[in-house]
């Protein structure tokens, strides 16, 4: 394999990955791919197989069918020997930080170079270089009891990324931080991934934490895959009710006083359209009233970002009533938007 084709390969590929615990699937026929560099949330409810996956990932389980090919290699079949070149390569942060409390910070971050038998100054300079990286080189010689979730985490952080992982999973990491500390970690994955190239999966259940750093989301349910894609269009248009239900609060929905006014005929048509990407940037508001010769007003909604993508949630009143000219407009902005929806009419003073 040449340079450039080792650069291109997936990190991670899973091929009808199956693994059941008596009659129950955990994962059932599981396939997907992780690219170099790419931050990828999953997210799903409890029970939904987040931590299965992750256990076949780094080969603490075995899937009963398929294929588990890190970095070119089928981890599946190897011994446990053979395992462990590979898991040196695949890091793991914790939602509960895993820190050993006898041991100061530097000798948590060193401790897996330890193991690998890496020489105490070799260990040293490069546990220096992580501490600084986290942002704690002053807490060195320090111990966990002396630090704050937010400190503790960045430490699992450094420990992590000591062996130099092509690989980081990321389980539940941010769910026992508060939301301040939570921005501080998504902000130095983001800086790892960026500096370092590395491959994140984010294993989650907060929508939250993806829309604000993965460039792309698997959403599991029952052990299956039931939805993947680009952030920003999953959040703009989810496909699936297990989906819809992982982003309530964070779409746009028509406040109960405005719902209550919608009528199977009225003044004026109220339109829901779903946006993303280029969708999003388009004068819509100036593009309806072209065609109804009357202007369109937002109602309620908005625009988001995600990695510089954006998309959002608009309720439109159409400022006509007229069948054919509604018919004209959902006709109009059906190709260019992700969804379109009459939900009905409302009165002219809406």
């Amino acid at each position: 394999m040449t340079t450039a084709q080792a650069a291109a390969a997936p990190v991670v590929r899973l091929e009808n990955v199956v693994r059941r615990f008596s009659d129950r699937p955990a994962l059932d026929d599981i396939s997907l791919t992780l690219a170099r560099g790419e931050i990828v949330g999953l997210i799903g409810r409890s029970g939904a197989g987040k931590s299965t996956l992750i256990r076949c990932l780094n080969g603490l389980d075995r899937p009963q069918a398929g294929r588990v090919v890190i970095d070119g290699t089928d981890i599946s079949t190897l011994s446990e020997q053979a395992l462990n070149p590979v898991r040196r390569r695949i890091g793991m942060i914790f939602q509960h930080f895993n820190l050993l409390s006898a041991k100061t910070v530097a000798q948590n971050v060193a401790l897996p170079l330890k193991i690998a038998g890496v020489e105490k100054a070799a260990r040293l300079r490069r546990v220096m270089e992580l501490l600084d990286l986290v942002g704690l080189a002053d807490k060195a010689d320090m111990y966990p009891a002396q630090l704050s979730g937010g400190q503790k985490q960045r430490i699992g952080i450094a420990r992590a990324l000591a062996p130099e992982p092509l690989l980081l999973l990321s389980d539940e990491a941010t769910s026992a931080l508060d939301p301040e500390t939570t921005q501080s970690i998504l902000n130095l994955l983001g800086d790892v991934n960026r500096q370092l190239g590395l491959t994140i999966l984010m294993i989650t259940h907060e929508m939250e934490v993806v829309r604000q750093i993965a460039h792309r989301v698997l959403v599991l349910d029952a052990g299956r895959i039931v939805e993947e894609g680009p952030v920003a269009r999953v959040l703009a248009s989810p496909q699936t009710d297990t989906t819809r239900s992982l982003l309530r609060g964070l779409s746009p929905v028509l406040p109960a006083d405005l719902a209550a006014r919608i009528a199977p005929q009225g003044d004026q048509a109220l339109i829901r359209v779903d946006v993303y990407g280029p969708a999003a940037r388009r004068p819509l508001l100036a593009e309806i009233e072209a065609i109804t010769g009357r202007p369109a007003r937002l109602v309620h909604g908005g625009l988001n970002d995600v990695q510089g993508e954006p998309y959002g949630r608009l309720f439109l009143a159409l400022g006509t009533g007229d069948p054919a000219l509604v018919g004209a407009v959902t006709a109009r902005l059906q190709p260019e938007t992700t969804a379109i929806e009459v939900l009905g009419y409302v009165p002219s003073d809406i």
